[in-house]
């Protein structure tokens, strides 16, 4: 590739964090630029997450339907949560949110991509996977509560979903991210393509 993003730390002459959240909270650097002048920058630190694109052998994409308070909408999503535990490993946390959201398993894991979400104004990293040879988990399912009790299931041609993101009508982050990732995979070199499901992940390095 020609470009690539590079890791960089400007100094950082004072920290403080006025807001401490359940779990995220908000930190404020005083940041020194490259003409020598001081700046505030509040940002919000956040652990990091995980989301699931769930490929079953219809080319369909397992969706969800949750209301985001934030942004006052149901938003379809697909399967995601947080790093619950400091150097958790991503692809157990996936394999977590999947079954508990979406009461499914898979036997192929690829990393699609791997996302800051608002580099602008959060430290939020997401590591997105392809999931395939999908299929039901026996058992009881896992106890919602909160938002999860509303929300909708469905599975959907990833072309349908392409169209919906290109139309305006899908907004959720990781389901653009995701849904364009891969149809971009699959026009390209294909999914074997991708990288191994335990791929090095710099943004939020863990213990395989």
């Amino acid at each position: 590739m020609g470009i690539k993003d590079t890791a960089a730390e400007w100094q950082v002459n004072a920290t403080e964090t006025p807001f401490v959240g359940n779990k995220t909270s908000v930190r404020t650097d005083e940041v020194v630029m490259p003409d020598g002048t001081v700046v505030k920058r509040d940002y919000q630190v956040h652990p990091g997450s995980v989301a699931v694109l769930a490929l079953d052998e219809e080319g369909r994409v397992l969706v969800l339907s949750q209301y985001r308070h934030p942004v006052r909408q149901k938003l379809w999503e697909i399967p995601a949560g947080l790093l619950d535990v400091p150097g958790e490993n991503p692809l157990h946390a996936a394999q977590r949110e999947l079954y508990e959201e979406a009461h499914v398993k898979a036997e192929d894991w690829r990393v699609l991509t791997d996302v800051y979400t608002t580099p602008g104004g959060c430290d939020e990293a997401v590591r997105i996977f392809l999931a395939r040879e999908i299929s039901d988990v026996e058992g009881e399912r896992f106890e919602v509560e909160h938002e999860e009790l509303d929300m909708e299931l469905d599975r959907v041609p990833l072309a349908e979903l392409v169209r919906g993101v290109l139309a305006g009508d899908l907004h959720n982050n990781c389901l653009v991210v995701g849904v364009l990732s891969l149809a971009a995979a699959l026009a390209g070199d294909g999914v074997d393509a991708l990288r191994p499901a335990d791929a090095e992940w710099p943004a939020r390095p863990f213990e395989a």
